[in-house]
């Protein structure tokens, strides 16, 4: 069964986007669909829409109607944490700098789950 993952990133380069310092700070948000065995079915990034960008709402009630099975990020507000976990998405701690790196170090050696939030906007990690 594929997996939906969604990374917070500065730009739109697909697996070469950077990825953003704060979830809810991020410009946009690469949303992959990846098999068991780790091939990426799909990758496209969405812009981040919520109210630092002009939008509504926050980005963590945002993103959710994207159905996330993971988050992968360097770091989260305590709300956006709170959210996620109780809509059952794991919240996992990036390591890689990139899109591509991220994903790697997911499949190779797993990630540790995110456990607290940051009371930063940014540089959480």
């Amino acid at each position: 069964m594929a997996k939906k993952i969604i990374i917070p990133v500065e730009d739109r380069r697909g697996l070469d986007s950077k990825l953003a310092d704060h979830f809810g700070r991020a410009p946009y948000f690469a949303v992959i669909e990846m098999e068991e065995d780790g091939q990426v079915i799909s990758l496209k990034t969405i812009a981040n829409f919520d109210e630092h960008f002009g939008g509504r709402g926050h980005a963590h009630d945002n993103i959710l109607s994207e159905k996330p099975d993971i988050l992968i990020v360097y770091g989260m507000g305590p709300r956006g944490l709170f959210s996620m976990a109780e809509a059952g998405v794991t919240v996992l701690k990036a390591e890689g700098d990139t899109v591509q790196k991220a994903l790697t170090a997911y499949r190779e050696k797993g990630l540790k789950e995110l456990t607290e939030g940051c009371h930063q906007s940014r540089r959480c990690h």
